[in-house]
């Protein structure tokens, strides 16, 4: 267990931070969920419409360092692709 006063402040700092990344991640990955469910169903204006959703999670999840700016780019390059093999 932390002693000092300041190292006391960082780990509760640690607490929130995690929980709050852990929270932007879930959400991310149920956004991505959506958009793989229209697209195996085949409904082309739903998918788009879900991954401009998820696109813009991946965004500010990138933005907030919570992953990686190449992560994010693969990401939303997956999801796009996969929206133009619609038939």
């Amino acid at each position: 267990m932390a002693n000092h006063k300041s190292s006391i402040k960082r780990t509760r700092q640690t607490i929130v931070r995690t929980e709050r990344n852990r929270a932007e991640k879930s959400r991310m990955k149920t956004l991505r969920k959506k958009v793989l469910v229209a697209i195996a169903a085949g409904d082309k204006a739903t998918a788009a419409k879900a991954s401009s959703e998820f696109s813009s999670a991946v965004d500010k999840a990138a933005k907030r360092s919570v992953i990686h700016s190449n992560k994010a780019a693969n990401l939303k390059s997956k999801t796009a692709k996969a929206i133009a093999a619609i038939a």
